[in-house]
């Protein structure tokens, strides 16, 4: 499917903010069907901004029928062009990272939410995605009710609850139950990933089975980053990547991709059958 390219400069509220959050978004384009309409899907980046495996991650999803928003996540300290993934981009992208505050990060969340909802060319129905530091803001996006799936890949900081100034609250609004019974959860990590230990994937999985989220949670074969298609510093796996991708899509074409009607909570016991 063909796709086009645009975006929307938006005022915030939170923050020491002087510049508008820039929100990218990638359209499909279904030539002679002017008024067709499609899911939307957040895309959240890395520490790095909206980068250009980030904006090629968000075309392909695009590119099977959804309308993408990518929000700039650093907005607040500095303007919406891409962070370098060399050493003082990192440096930078990590001081950030912990410098912004978490309602800030929700706040962005919402903006782009809201964009998807009141674009023309959207059905209203929303899903999220991400990777690194975008995978908790994926994960964190899912308390918002109108996102009905989200798919986090390696999130950062959730175990150890240090996103943001001062850190942050999300496994604690799990235990809290606000996202029990609601929308359906993917969470995918690689077993060599040194950002999120054994011990933090268990703590996650528990605390979100625990709670009764629909979850499924994927643990691979691969280390940080491994999705990322430029400067990956040899962690790259793009087999894995397309499998992974693939999955993805099958929860956003169930979950949002479709017109189901409302959630119905099932009572119906598993029948321990062969």
């Amino acid at each position: 499917m063909l796709i086009t390219k645009d975006f929307h400069d938006l005022p915030s509220k939170l923050g020491n903010n002087k510049n508008p959050i820039r929100i990218f978004v990638i359209s499909p384009n279904v030539p002679n069907y002017p008024q067709a309409k499609f899911p939307g899907v957040v895309v959240f980046s890395e520490i790095y901004q909206v980068t250009g495996p980030v904006e090629r991650f968000a075309s392909q999803i695009a590119s099977h029928g959804y309308v993408v928003a990518c929000p700039s996540s650093f907005h607040e300290f500095e303007g919406p062009e891409a962070i370098p993934y060399d050493t003082e981009g990192t440096d930078r992208g990590n001081k950030y990272k912990v410098e912004k505050e978490v309602a800030a990060y929700d706040e962005d969340a919402t903006l782009a939410v809201d964009l998807l909802t009141s674009l023309p060319n959207c059905t209203g129905k929303i899903a999220a995605t991400g990777m690194c530091l975008g995978g908790h803001l994926a994960f964190r996006a899912t308390f918002d009710p109108r996102v009905l799936s989200a798919v986090c890949f390696f999130a950062t900081d959730i175990h150890s609850a240090t996103l943001g100034k001062g850190g942050d609250n999300s496994l604690a609004r799990v235990r809290a139950g606000e996202l029990t019974g609601k929308g359906e959860l993917v969470m995918i990590f690689g077993k060599q990933d040194t950002h999120v230990p054994r011990s933090g994937r268990d703590l996650i999985r528990k605390t979100l089975e625990d709670a009764s989220v629909p979850l499924s949670f994927l643990e691979v074969q691969a280390q940080h980053a491994f999705i990322r298609d430029e400067s990956s510093k040899g962690r790259w796996d793009a087999a894995l990547t397309r499998s992974l991708f693939t999955f993805m899509m099958e929860v956003f074409e169930r979950t949002v991709g479709r017109d189901l009607g409302p959630r119905v909570q099932d009572s119906m016991r598993v029948e321990h059958v062969c």
